[in-house]
């Protein structure tokens, strides 16, 4: 760079380019090499040559040709020539495990090169390696059995070596692949060579029977189909060890014959199975078997669900997605003939089947899809329909994240047949969604279409409750409890009490409990209505309670069911035992009534007499002070019957006295021991009536509720109840006329003691 005076540096001007077009030639990289390598015009020099004087040099020399050959493979692997070069400079060393080795690494790069095979197995039998070289031949044919130079090699190698049985052994395993027509050529000329005819004979048999079968299967095709000739073909490739041909045949032939007419083939193939084949094969024939006798099922009858259930179950577990698509498509297509649903009920299971198949096994959402709606399609929706399959399209869809699609499908089932099912299948699904408000919807048209269902109007209210607008749950009772039929009146009444209870609206619950006793008298209604006072923390409770068992007791006293009232008064005395005083006990224990058993004739079916049965009845106090009639009644009879004994007896004393009177010591003596046995008789009569009424106030043996025993309660045997059977509910005429029977039988006792004291005296 110039200088000027100043001593600074002048930089040169850049010269401006005139001409910016492009230039003719333009210079790439790709230009630069090729000229690069076009101007090589000097040969290079041979290396010189080099004198290997010492091991060390020997190795150096090694290390670089072994450096190069890897660099080559390394450039690229799949170039086999690199490495074949790299495997025969190793033999030529007598490296023959490093040769060997190369060769390896060539296989696994490429195994089926038949060039790599075929130096290889070169390379070992130049080296006498017979053994590797078996080897090498015996993995060539299996991996490459349809190149014939290798069986050509391999027999050719052990014929050399005098191996004349391995030399059979690799021609026979190459006729099993069926060859072409040379191969079987060669192997008869190898056994001619060795004077074995017979064997030739054998071949030449094996050779033409194998190419007779097959052109008699192709002449009479599938329309002349014999099963005797698949059979006599089937045992030919069972003599020559072809297990595999044999299966192949066997299941062509059961494939393509009738199932009626292949009875020997179907026997056949299995015992051929148990002979040679696995377990699977075994498990093959066995699915075969009960194949063929579900389709004799189906074909004899194609409305026999349960056939078809099973034959799906079958061809599921062990076919694949098109074999059990099909068997599908024919069981749905029998539609049952009438149009009732007890013959739907299991016909519509194959659809749900075939949709969950799909599903869950074939994974195919959209031909699940198409299953439903062809389903849904198919049922007579104006006659009835099944909400089992309305609820599982919806829950499909859901699951399929289309939730536009499960609403629509469920909102036309309900336009369309609407049911109790799916009013709540479809209330669950909003429910589990949040969709409050689609819910009150939901319950609204379930109402419209329901209005007596009491399960219906308790979930709503409940809904409500849980959502915290109890108004609108008491409204909701008040709708349910006006209406004019309900299913279950009672279950309604106490979920609407309860529900006041939760909300301590106490003035409402005793409201309800008036209200509902307006209704009805129940004893159930009363006790509760005893015990929710009981419940409420209140100075006034024990009175409130106590008053209600009054209105109670009063109220049924007029009531037919006597268990009911018995009832009633056991609660009250446990009420009266926690809480109440001596005074209120006694009160309550002199209104509980007396336990008698009673007999009544039982008349058969077609009004014969059927024998008496023996029963419980109660009286109770109050009943009993109301009717004094009956009871003077009793007593005027007892009086008119022991009338009747006493002349009795007073004619047979007029008899006595005039026998002789020698004799009447005799009879004294003979009266006092009468008297004595007859004593003892009573004694025993009246321990027996003592063990009866034992018995009876056992709670063991009383159908009635467990409670203490009373002492009013006494056994009863109502022997005259004939004609009084019919007026039941007359308890204390019942128990007046069992008493007389009892005070006759003990009367007679009585009358007879006396009559024998009398004539003593």
């Amino acid at each position: 760079m110039a200088s000027t005076a100043a001593g600074k540096q002048r930089i040169p001007k850049v010269a401006k380019v005139k001409n910016k077009a492009p230039a003719e030639v333009q210079i790439t990289a790709e230009q630069l090499l090729r000229e690069a390598k076009e101007r090589e015009l000097e040969l290079l020099p041979p290396p010189p040559k080099q004198k290997i004087t010492d091991e060390e040099e020997l190795n150096d020399y090694k290390l670089k040709k072994r450096k190069g050959f890897e660099d080559n493979i390394r450039k690229n692997r799949t170039v086999i020539s690199n490495w074949i070069k790299y495997a025969q400079w190793e033999e030529s060393l007598k490296e023959i495990q490093r040769s060997r080795s190369i060769y390896e690494r060539a296989l696994d790069v490429d195994h089926r090169n038949i060039a790599l095979w075929l130096k290889y197995a070169e390379m070992e039998m130049k080296n006498r390696q017979v053994n590797h070289a078996r080897n090498i031949w015996d993995r060539a044919i299996t991996i490459l059995p349809r190149v014939n130079q290798f069986w050509y090699k391999y027999s050719y190698m052990e014929e050399m070596l005098g191996n004349v049985a391995g030399c059979r052994q690799v021609f026979e395993r190459w006729m099993e692949w069926e060859p072409e027509e040379q191969a079987w050529h060669s192997y008869i000329n190898f056994e001619l060579r060795y004077k074995e005819v017979e064997k030739a004979r054998s071949i030449y048999e094996r050779y033409i029977l194998w190419k007779v079968f097959e052109r008699a299967v192709e002449f009479f095709g599938e329309e002349n189909i014999n099963e005797n000739l698949y059979v006599a073909f089937a045992r030919f490739e069972e003599k020559q060890k072809e297990f595999e041909r044999v299966r192949v045949i066997y299941k062509y032939a059961l494939d393509r014959i009738p199932k009626q007419q292949a009875q020997e083939l179907f026997k056949n193939y299995t015992v051929f199975e148990k002979k040679f084949g696995d377990r699977r094969g075994i498990e093959d024939v066995i699915v075969n078997k009960r194949r063929f006798q579900y389709e004799e099922e189906v074909k004899a009858n194609p409305h026999n669900y349960d056939a078809w259930f099973d034959y799906l179950r079958l061809v599921e577990s062990d076919a694949d997605a098109d074999t059990a698509r099909e068997v599908y498509e024919r069981a749905i297509a029998n539609i049952p003939p009438i149009q009732e649903k007890r013959h739907w009920r299991r016909y519509i299971y194959l659809w749900i089947n075939y949709a969950l198949y799909e599903e869950l096994e074939v994974k195919d959402p959209e031909r699940t899809r198409q299953v439903y709606q062809a389903c849904l399609e198919l049922i007579p929706h104006k006659k009835f329909t099944f909400a089992k399959i309305w609820l599982l399209y919806g829950q499909f869809e859901i699951r399929q994240k289309n939730l536009v699609f499960a609403r629509r499908g469920l909102g036309s089932a309900i336009g369309k047949c609407p049911k109790n099912k799916l009013f709540k299948g479809y209330i669950e699904l909003e429910l589990q969604l949040r969709e409050f408000d689609r819910c009150r919807k939901l319950y609204e048209k379930y109402l419209e279409f329901s209005p007596e269902n009491c399960t219906t109007w308790i979930k709503f209210a409940e809904l409500e409750t849980i959502l915290g607008d109890t108004e609108r749950a008491r409204a909701i009772f008040e709708l349910a409890i006006g209406q004019p039929r309900l299913d279950m009146p009672e279950v309604l009444w106490k979920s609407y009490i309860d529900f006041e209870i939760e909300q301590e609206e106490y003035e409402n619950t005793r409201e309800l409990y008036r209200r509902l006793l307006q209704r009805t008298q129940h004893v159930k209604v009363w006790i509760s209505y005893a015990q929710f006072e009981l419940s409420v923390e209140s100075s006034e409770r024990l009175g409130r309670c106590r008053q209600i068992y009054e209105e109670a007791n009063k109220g049924m006293r007029s009531c037919e069911e006597k268990e009911e009232r018995l009832m009633l008064l056991e609660s009250w005395r446990d009420f009266e035992a926690e809480f109440g005083t001596d005074t209120t006990r006694e009160r309550v224990h002199k209104l509980l009534p007396e336990k008698v058993k009673k007999r009544r004739k039982l008349t058969a079916e077609d009004g014969s007499d059927a024998g008496w049965e023996e029963y419980y009845d109660y009286i109770f106090p109050e009943d009993a002070a109301n009717q004094p009639n009956l009871k003077l009644l009793a007593m005027a009879k007892m009086w008119k019957k022991q009338q009747q004994r006493d002349e009795i007896d007073e004619d047979e004393d007029e008899e006595e006295e005039e026998e002789v009177v020698p004799h009447r010591q005799e009879g004294e003596e003979r009266e006092s021991i009468e008297e004595e046995e007859e004593e003892k008789e009573e004694e025993g009569h009246g321990h027996e009536r003592e063990e009866e009424e034992r018995r009876a106030a056992q709670p063991g043996n009383s159908c009635e509720p467990q409670r203490e025993q009373d002492p009013k309660e006494v056994v009863y045997n109502d022997r005259d109840d004939d004609d009084e059977s019919s007026s039941s509910s007359s308890s204390s005429s019942s128990s007046s006329s069992s008493s007389e029977s009892d005070s006759d039988s003990d009367g007679d006792t009585g009358n007879k003691a006396k009559a024998k004291r009398d004539n003593k005296e």
